[in-house]
C-alpha cells in the first residue's frame, strides 16, 4: 500500500494519525498540493491511499476506517455516528474557522464559529469516562482529534471553556505520538503552516457545485456549510418575526372551475399522461404526477392561480393487445385501469384539479379540428409505405400485432417495432417468418398510404419559438439537450396515422379506416381533458399572453413535448398556449436493476400501500432521491436510513420536542419570548434557509428544496441541545425565562416547518398544524415574496395534543420487503460474478482426483486433489475480494451489500482451500486440556 499526503493539509493529519495508531505497514510519500495522484479525477485530491489491487481511496475518513479495518478493529454504531457528525457538522464549521484564522487573520472569531459543534462535543464527552465510544481509542477519536488539532493546539485561540474537550484532546495525544505527525504536516508553523493549502481551497461561502448536479446552479443552490449571518440580518429577522400574522389574509378554498384571472400569475400544470394499461411503478410516479403535485401545492402556497390537470392515455396498440389478452373490449380495459390509476394516485395524495382520460368525444372533436387546420395550411403530406397485412383478419397490422424472427439476432419472438433480446429497432417488414399475433397466420407485404406531419416545413418556426422559450423559461438541462439533438440533423416528416381499430378516427375520407398515431393524439389529451373539466378550456389553451404552461415528464417524453407537439400547435395557427417550462427527470431505477412487473422486480403503485409504510413517507423518500440531474435508484436500505435519520431523528425529533416542552413545562401555552442575540441569529439562519427554499422551488429544484427543510430542523435541534430548556426550567427566574424563550422560538420553527413540508408531506403537515392548533393564516403567510419567518404562535397561544410523527423502520421489516419485491432475474441475464466463481471449481473436498464432467469444472486439472494453477488464480481473487470488502466497510456501504461481498469472500476462500488440496471447512478448535 502507498499513502500520498501533502504538507499543510489538515485531512492528511487524520490518515497519518490513523496509521500511527493501527501500526499498518504502508509507504508514505509527500507530494505537492497540485499533484494529480488519482488519474481518473479531473482535479487534484489528497490524501490518497493506493491499495495493492490498484483501487484508490481518496476520502480521509474512508482511509482511516480502512486502516482500522485492516488492523482488525471493529466499528460500533456509535463510532459511525460520530464520523457522520464530523463530516456533516464539524467539518463545514471548521473549514470556515480555518479560513478566517489563516487567511483573514480573524483568530478571535474562531470560537464563535465553532461554538455549536464544540458545545455539543463537550457535552457528550462530559458523559463518557475516557474516549468517544469506549475505553480505548477508536477511529472516531483519531479523526476528531486530528480534525481539531490545528485550532486546539494554537495558544492564540481561546477555547478553554470546553473543559471536557480539552481533557479528551490531551488524553488522546498522550496515548500516541501524534505530535510528531502533526509537526510534519504543519511544518512546525502551527496554523500558518496551512496557508498554502487554504489558499487553494474555495471560500466556504462561494458557489460550489455539488458533485451530483450539473454546474449550472445559482450561488444559493451551490452553497455548502452553514450560512454565516451578519448583525444586520439578525436585526432584520427579529423585525420580520415581530410582525406576526396581523395583516395576513386567510386563504380561500379552491372554487371550480379555475380560470385565468387578470393581474394574477396564471399557471397551467400538466403531468405526462400515464398509459392506461400499465400500472405505474415508483419511477413513473416520481417522474410525472408526484413532482407535479409538489410544485402545484407549492404554487398555491405562493398565491398563484393554478390549474393541475392529468389523465390516462387510452388509445393505441397496447390497449388492443391488453384487451385481447384479458378477453375484454378495449373500452372495458380502459375503464378498469383508469380506476386503478385513480386509486393509486389518490393514495399517494396527488391533488389533481381534474384527472380525466383521452377516450372522450372532446378528444375526437379537438384532435380532428387540429388535424383539419394542419391539412388546410399544407403541413400534412401523403406517402406510401410498405406494411404487413393479414388477409385472414382483413387488416394492416400495427407493429405490435406482428411477431417473427429478429433479422439481427434471430430471436424467435421479436416484435414488429423492436427486438426484446438484442434491443434493436426494426421495421415489421424486416422480420423473418412473421406471424399475425391475432390469428397466427402469415401476413403479406402490401403498400398502404399514410399521412405525415411535415416537420421540415415547420422547423424554422419551431427554432424561433424554442430560442425564446428556452431562454426565458425553466427548462431542465436534459430537456434542452434532447431537444437540440433532435434538431441537429434536421427534422424528418413523421407519420401521424395508424392501421388500428382503437383510436381517434382520422376524419379524411381517403383515410377513414385509420386512426391517429398515439404520439400525435396523446398530447392533444391535455386540451381535451381540460375541455372535459370546463367549457371555457380555451381561456387556458388559447391564451399564451396570460398563461404560463409547465410540462412535467421523464426524459424519454421530451421530444414529443418540445418538438412534435409544439410543431402541431404552431402549424394549426390558432393562438395555442405553448409550453414555457419543461421539467424532465432522469430515470429512477430499483436497487441495482430496472422495474419489471412481469419479473416481480420493484414496487408498483398498487403495492406501496400494502407495505404498511404511510404514503407521506413514500413521498418523502421518492422526492429525496428524485433523479433531477442524473439517474438515481430506489433502495430499501437507504429508505430505512433516511426515514430513521432524517424523519425520525432529525425532523420528527425536533418538532416533537418543541411541542412537548410547551405541554410539559408551560401547561400547553406558548411562553413569553424575550429574544437575545443567539435567538436573533437563529431567526436569521432559519430565514435564510426559507429564502433558499423559495428560490429553489420557484425554479422547480424540488429535491434541493427539501434539503433546506431538513437544515432548519437541524438548526432547531442544535439550538435546543445547546440551550437545554429541560434544565433551565428548574432554575431561577432568569433561567426559566430563558427556557420559555427557547421553547417559544422552537415551537414557532415547528410551525414554519409544517408549512414548508406541505408540498412534500401534506398529511404530516396538517398533523403538525393540528397538534400546534396553528392559525389557518400561517399556511399562506410565510411563503409570500422572498419568504417571511414571522411569529405565528404568540405568547399565550394554546397548542393541542402532541404525539410522535414518525415510526422507525426496522431492519427485519425492510429485509422482508426487499425480498418480497426482489423478483426473479430473467434467464437471459448473464450469471452473477458469485455464481461464475462458484462454478470455477468444485466446492466439495476432494481426497482423490475428481472425474472430469461436461460442466463448469470440466477444465480443471486435479493432482492429488490440488490444482496449483487454479489455486494461484483464486489466491489473487481472495486478495482482491478482501480489499473490496475492506473498502466497502471503510466507505460505510449498505449492510446488505457488505454481507453479500463477505459471503463471496468466504466462498472464494473455500474454493482456494479445495484448490490447495485442503478441506474447505474451518479447522475445529482443539479441546482444552483439563
Amino acid at each position: 500500500m502507498k499513502l500520498f499526503v501533502s504538507e499543510g493539509n489538515p485531512h492528511c493529519l487524520k490518515v497519518l494519525a490513523a496509521l500511527e495508531v493501527t501500526g499498518v505497514r504502508c509507504d508514505v510519500q509527500y507530494v505537492n498540493h497540485d499533484e494529480k495522484v488519482v488519474p481518473f479525477l479531473s482535479h487534484p485530491v489528497l490524501p490518497v491511499l493506493l491499495l495493492p489491487s490498484g483501487t484508490h481511496l481518496f476520502s480521509s475518513n474512508a482511509i482511516c476506517r480502512y486502516l482500522f479495518e485492516v488492523s482488525g478493529q471493529e466499528f460500533s454504531q456509535l463510532c459511525s455516528q460520530w464520523l457522520e457528525w464530523e463530516a456533516t457538522d464539524l467539518q463545514p464549521a471548521l473549514l470556515q474557522a480555518l479560513h478566517m484564522a489563516v487567511l483573514q487573520g480573524k483568530g478571535s472569531e474562531v470560537s464563535k464559529v465553532l461554538h455549536g459543534p464544540l458545545s455539543y462535543l463537550d457535552q457528550s464527552l462530559s458523559k463518557t469516562s475516557t474516549y468517544l465510544t469506549a475505553e480505548i481509542v477508536s477511529v472516531a477519536d483519531v479523526v476528531l482529534w486530528a480534525e481539531l488539532y490545528p485550532v486546539l493546539s494554537d495558544p492564540s485561540i481561546a477555547l478553554d471553556e470546553y473543559k471536557s474537550v480539552k481533557a479528551w484532546f490531551d488524553r488522546v495525544a498522550g496515548m500516541h505520538s501524534f505530535q510528531a505527525e502533526a509537526q510534519k504536516v504543519l511544518q512546525g508553523k502551527g496554523l500558518q503552516g496551512m496557508k498554502s493549502y487554504m489558499q487553494r481551497q474555495p471560500a466556504p461561502q462561494s458557489s460550489q457545485c455539488r458533485e451530483t448536479q450539473p454546474c449550472n446552479s445559482s450561488p444559493s443552490e451551490g452553497e455548502e456549510g452553514e450560512h454565516l449571518v451578519s448583525e444586520e440580518e439578525m436585526e432584520a429577522a427579529a423585525l420580520t418575526w415581530s410582525k406576526g400574522l396581523s395583516t395576513c389574509p386567510v386563504a380561500n378554498d379552491r372554487e371550480h372551475p379555475i380560470l385565468p384571472q387578470e393581474g394574477k400569475r396564471n399557471v397551467l400544470l400538466t403531468s405526462a399522461l400515464p398509459y392506461v394499461n400499465n400500472v405505474p411503478h415508483l419511477g413513473n410516479i416520481i417522474g410525472c404526477v408526484l413532482s407535479t403535485d409538489v410544485f402545484s401545492r407549492y404554487g398555491r402556497l405562493r398565491g398563484w392561480n393554478l390549474l393541475f390537470i392529468c389523465g390516462t392515455d387510452e388509445y393505441g396498440t397496447a390497449t388492443e393487445n391488453k384487451a385481447r389478452e384479458e378477453g375484454l373490449t378495449p373500452q372495458q380495459i380502459c375503464d378498469k385501469y383508469h380506476a386503478v390509476h385513480s386509486s393509486i394516485y389518490k393514495w399517494f395524495q396527488i391533488d389533481f384539479d381534474f384527472f380525466g382520460r383521452t377516450t372522450t368525444e372532446k378528444q375526437t372533436e379537438i384532435a380532428q379540428d387540429i388535424f383539419w387546420r394542419l391539412h388546410e395550411r399544407g403541413f400534412l403530406m401523403e406517402d406510401t409505405v410498405e406494411q404487413l397485412r393479414c388477409e385472414n383478419c382483413q387488416r394492416f397490422l400495427a407493429d405490435r400485432f406482428v411477431e417473427g424472427i429478429c433479422p439481427c439476432c434471430s430471436y424467435p419472438e421479436a416484435r414488429g417495432d423492436q427486438c426484446d433480446k438484442c434491443g434493436r429497432l426494426i421495421n415489421a417488414v424486416e422480420l423473418r417468418e412473421p406471424q399475425c399475433k391475432v390469428c397466427r397466420q402469415t401476413p403479406a407485404i402490401r403498400s398502404t398510404k399514410h399521412l405525415f406531419l411535415d416537420l421540415p416545413k415547420l422547423e424554422t418556426q419551431l427554432e424561433q419559438w424554442l430560442d425564446k422559450s428556452t431562454s426565458t423559461g425553466d427548462w431542465t438541462a436534459n430537456a434542452k439537450q434532447i431537444t437540440r439533438s433532435w434538431l441537429r440533423d434536421g427534422l424528418k416528416p413523421r407519420c401521424i396515422t395508424r392501421d388500428l381499430l382503437w383510436g381517434t378516427p382520422v376524419p379524411h375520407p381517403d383515410f377513414k379506416e385509420k386512426v391517429f398515431y398515439v404520439w400525435f393524439d396523446a398530447p392533444i389529451g391535455y386540451l381535451s381533458i381540460t375541455a372535459n373539466y370546463t367549457d371555457k378550456w380555451e381561456k387556458w389553451w388559447k391564451n399564451p399572453e396570460q398563461v404560463e404552461l409547465y410540462n412535467f415528464m421523464a426524459k424519454d417524453n421530451v421530444p414529443f413535448h418540445s418538438v412534435v407537439f409544439p410543431c402541431t400547435l404552431l402549424g394549426a395557427q390558432n393562438n395555442y398556449t405553448l409550453v414555457n417550462h419543461i421539467i424532465a427527470t432522469e430515470y429512477l431505477n430499483y436497487e441495482d436493476t430496472k422495474f419489471s412487473k412481469s419479473r416481480g422486480v420493484g414496487v408498483f403503485g398498487d403495492m406501496a400501500k400494502d407495505t404498511g409504510i404511510p404514503s407521506d413517507v413514500w413521498r418523502f423518500y421518492l422526492l429525496y432521491v428524485r433523479p433531477e440531474g442524473q439517474d438515481s435508484a430506489f433502495s430499501w436500505a437507504d429508505m430505512a436510513l433516511k426515514n430513521n435519520s432524517e424523519l425520525l431523528n432529525n425532523l420528527g425529533n425536533f418538532i416533537n420536542r418543541a411541542g412537548m416542552f410547551v405541554s410539559k413545562f408551560f401547561d400547553g401555552y406558548v411562553p413569553v419570548m424575550e429574544l437575545q442575540q443567539e435567538d436573533k441569529k437563529l431567526l436569521a439562519q432559519v430565514g435564510w434557509e426559507l429564502h433558499q427554499y423559495i428560490q429553489l422551488m420557484d425554479k422547480v429544484k424540488i429535491r434541493d428544496g427539501l434539503k433546506h427543510i431538513l437544515n432548519i430542523s437541524r438548526h432547531g435541534n442544535q439550538y435546543i441541545q445547546v440551550n437545554e430548556p429541560w434544565k433551565k426550567i428548574k432554575g431561577g427566574d432568569a433561567e426559566r425565562q430563558r427556557a420559555g424563550t427557547v421553547t417559544g422560538v422552537a415551537v414557532n420553527i415547528a410551525c414554519l416547518l409544517s408549512v414548508m413540508l406541505y408540498p412534500y408531506m401534506p398529511t404530516v403537515s396538517q398533523t403538525i398544524r393540528d397538534q400546534l392548533s396553528a392559525p389557518q393564516t400561517c399556511i399562506n403567510t410565510m411563503l409570500q415574496g422572498t419568504g417571511s419567518f414571522v411569529c405565528t404562535l404568540s405568547a399565550g397561544h394554546r397548542i393541542g395534543t402532541v404525539s410522535p410523527l414518525f415510526q422507525k423502520l426496522e431492519a427485519e421489516q425492510i429485509e422482508a420487503l426487499k425480498k418480497k419485491f426482489g423478483g426473479q432475474q430473467p434467464e437471459e441475464e448473464p450469471p452473477k460474478k458469485k455464481t461464475t466463481t462458484q462454478n470455477a471449481a468444485s466446492t466439495k473436498p476432494a481426497a482423490a482426483p475428481a472425474p472430469a464432467t461436461a460442466g463448469a469444472g470440466a477444465e480443471a486439472v486435479w493432482v492429488n486433489g490440488a490444482d496449483p494453477e487454479k489455486a494461484k488464480q483464486l489466491a489473487q481473487a481472495v486478495a482482491e475480494q478482501g480489499d473490496k470488502v475492506r473498502v466497502l466497510k471503510a466507505q460505510k456501504a449498505e449492510k446488505d451489500v457488505i454481507i453479500a461481498e463477505v459471503a463471496m469472500l468466504l466462498d472464494l476462500k473455500k474454493q482456494l482451500a479445495v484448490a490447495e488440496g485442503k478441506s474447505p471447512e474451518p479447522t475445529p478448535p482443539k479441546a482444552k486440556k483439563k
